[in-house]
């Protein structure tokens, strides 16, 4: 017999990310440092409260990685603590070495004029989509965050290293950006698959 325990207390929804053609669309209406910020968002998949605090310091730009870390200055420890490390293309690791460069100076990666903690990178975001003509309902930050976790696991990184890329406490949290494709890549793997039966 069934009975009401057995219903589902909710359903989970898929998390939703970007395509490709309104990433197109978006990064085509930033100036360079929106793209850089943006981009940055993208290709760390760090939360937001990360990105308001990542220094100089959380850059290695000899192995192309970007670490959450504790911020000292602000008084602000990453979720549950836990610092992690994570892997970037080397364009968004020059990028940010130039931007370094001409500033002259240390502290936050994407500060204000006055290098205060900047906050309104949600506000940003939707500016940016306006000037695109793309629906501001559809932009938000952790949007970025999903659609890192999402190219990863399509791009076949194991659960578990993208896991600590996320910093996910359990693999379950991971395991919800395990999205199927709906690319033509997709529609050749699933031929490769039958191609003998």
């Amino acid at each position: 017999k069934i009975t009401a325990y057995d219903w589902p207390q909710y359903v989970e929804q898929e998390p939703e990310i970007y395509e490709q053609e309104m990433l197109n669309r978006f990064f085509a209406a930033c100036d360079e440092d929106e793209r850089l910020l943006f981009e940055f968002f993208l290709m760390t998949g760090m939360r937001e409260q990360e990105v308001i605090y990542a220094t100089d310091r959380c850059l290695d730009f000899e192995s192309n990685t970007v670490s959450v870390r504790h911020n000292p200055n602000y008084g602000w420890t990453p979720k549950m603590y836990k610092e992690r490390t994570i892997p970037v293309p080397a364009a968004l690791m020059a990028k940010l070495k130039k931007t370094l460069v001409e500033r002259g100076k240390g502290g936050l990666l994407f500060p204000t004029a006055n290098n205060k903690p900047k906050l309104d990178f949600l506000d940003m975001a939707k500016a940016v989509a306006r000037r695109a003509g793309l629906p501001e309902a559809e932009v938000y930050l952790h949007k970025f965050r999903a659609t890192f976790a999402t190219r990863a696991l399509w791009a076949n990184v194991d659960l578990r290293t993208v896991q600590a890329w996320m910093g996910h406490t359990d693999l379950a949290s991971t395991m919800r950006y395990l999205r199927p494709q709906r690319d033509a890549a997709m529609r050749d793997k699933v031929e490769a698959i039958w191609a003998s039966a």
